[in-house]
């Protein structure tokens, strides 16, 4: 066998090889591609091998763009490949673009492939929105997922009203990318009911006419640059809570008893310092007295040194001191606080 033969049989069997290749290619290809031919959306053979060597799968792609061929939107393969390769659920976006043409809705597949790309991940999808715009949907406020089930608010005349409210919104889907979302709308209505209760003169006005909180709490513009235009808010129960106002003076009441119990007690302890002091000064001139007294002896002692006293005037003054001592014992008086003895 010659160099010839021998390249032959190599060249026969490369072919050979790649023609089992494109034939289980073509046989793996030929159902979905009889079918896409088959329900007027064709997709080439070319078209199938580029989305299999990039890891596109085949059959998700060519039954949404049947689908969507079918509910009369144009869509393309690279299209929806490009949407799947950027992370986006493309039967979602497919879904929503069929219920917005149907519904008479303006939504291009741009802007359903970049809600669906903002909602990725974040429990809702384009198709949501979508519903939400055809069917409006009602949001309790406040949301009972937040613990609480009444919104709070004081009138004028301060009793307690405790409300609650259901909002009905509807999508915007040209805001929904980059628009403010329901917690955002449930926080605006909340502050807007606050505040419509808040200038009521009595709860009364409030419990008469309810649905002057809707009105007040509409003119606002709540939805503004948010995801969600509000069609009505409705005043679902209303409910009387605490005298508010009766608490707070009661309070204020009891604070101002006891700043002035606080300031009492200041001036008992003031008054009581001023006693002992007044006393420790009582103790202190009876000291003096008592070290005045100490020196009349002495006094007399000199006296009688220097011939300025006598006996004669020592005995005199001796009887009026008894004599002083007796009127005073016999009028009761204490003797002991007399003048001093000789």
């Amino acid at each position: 066998m010659d160099v010839g033969q021998i390249i032959l049989i190599v060249l026969g069997l490369v072919v050979a090889v790649v023609f089992l290749i494109v034939f289980f290619v073509v046989i793996s290809f030929v159902n979905i591609w009889i079918q896409a031919r088959m329900t007027g959306a064709p997709v080439s053979f070319l078209t199938l091998l580029s989305m299999r060597l990039r890891r596109v799968p085949i059959g998700l792609v060519v039954q949404s763009r049947i689908t969507a061929v079918k509910a009369g939107l144009p869509l393309t393969t690279d299209q929806l490949e490009a949407h799947y390769l950027a992370g986006g659920d493309v039967n979602q976006v497919v879904r929503a673009l069929i219920a917005a043409e149907k519904a008479n809705l303006n939504l291009g597949f741009n802007q359903a492939a970049a809600i669906d790309l903002a909602t990725h991940q974040s429990g809702k999808s384009v198709f949501e929105a979508v519903m939400t715009s055809v069917n409006p949907k009602v949001i309790d406020c406040p949301n009972p997922a937040s613990g609480k089930q009444t919104i709070a608010a004081v009138a004028k005349d301060g009793i307690q009203l405790q409300v609650k409210a259901r909002v009905t919104v509807r999508t915007h889907l040209d805001r929904f990318v980059g628009g403010a979302t329901e917690e955002t709308i449930i926080a605006r209505v909340g502050e807007g009911i606050v505040t419509a209760i808040g200038s009521a003169e009595s709860y009364k006005d409030v419990l008469e006419n309810p649905d002057t909180i809707s009105k007040r709490v509409l003119e606002k513009g709540l939805d503004a640059s948010t995801a969600f235009g509000i069609m009505s808010i409705d005043i679902a129960d209303v409910d009387v809570g605490d005298n508010i106002g009766a608490r707070l003076q009661a309070e204020q009441a009891d604070a101002n008893k006891q700043i002035a119990q606080a300031a009492a007690e200041t001036r008992r302890a003031l008054a009581v310092a001023n006693e002992q002091e007044m006393k420790a000064r009582t103790q202190e001139m009876r000291a003096k007295v008592v070290e005045a007294e100490a020196q009349v002896p002495l006094a007399m002692a000199e006296a009688f040194r220097s011939g300025h006293l006598g006996v004669m005037d020592y005995y005199r003054m001796q009887n009026i001191q008894a004599d002083t001592r007796m009127r005073q014992s016999i009028s009761g008086e204490d003797v002991s606080k007399s003048g001093p003895a000789s």
